[in-house]
């Protein structure tokens, strides 16, 4: 950050991270880590792993699913039937936004609902075989664009450098 007749400014953005990206990752420009320890290999991880997230999460081929989708699918995959209103309360949406969502994916043919048992007048979402082949789908996408990223941009020995790094970093994710 500069001054510059007593305006403040902050310095370009990082390539390919907009300050919003920066803030996000929560480490902005004038919160520079200390030089060495573990404050600066957390806001290093932050500004290359935020980025790396977001562009697997952008980059979608024709017909593949939004996010706001995927993660509806996730969660009916992971905690089973629910009606729409309950998939908003746990994704923190309002409902009829995850009404937008659900009606999307029955468009789709992922998701099918059905009366529930215990109060008809309620609909109960669950995932059909298509809908789990689509998330399986996106999650394959995924995983071919970084491994062809991987083999293109690092060597072997760079490439084993980072296969032992995955532990160290499960550990991280499973503390944070």
């Amino acid at each position: 950050m500069t001054i510059d007749g007593g305006r403040t400014q902050n310095p370009p953005p990082e390539p390919d991270r907009s300050p919003d990206d920066a803030a996000a990752d929560g480490a902005a420009p004038d919160d520079a880590a200390p030089d060495d320890g573990p404050a600066r290999i957390g806001a290093d991880l932050r500004a290359c792993l935020g980025p790396l997230v977001r562009r697997l999460r952008q980059v979608r081929p024709d017909g593949e699913l939004t996010l706001s989708q995927t993660s509806a699918l996730v969660r009916l995959d992971r905690e089973g039937p629910a009606t729409s209103a309950e998939l908003a309360a746990r994704e923190g949406i309002r409902p009829q936004s995850m009404g937008a969502i659900v009606a999307a994916l029955r468009e789709r043919g992922l998701v099918a609902g059905a009366p529930d048992p215990a109060d008809g007048r309620r609909i109960v979402v669950s995932l059909t075989p298509a809908g789990l082949e689509g998330l399986l789908g996106a999650r394959r996408e995924r995983a071919r664009r970084l491994t062809h990223a991987i083999a293109e941009e690092l060597t072997p020995a760079e490439q084993e450098q980072l296969a032992a790094a995955i532990p160290l970093l499960e550990r991280i994710a499973r503390r944070v």
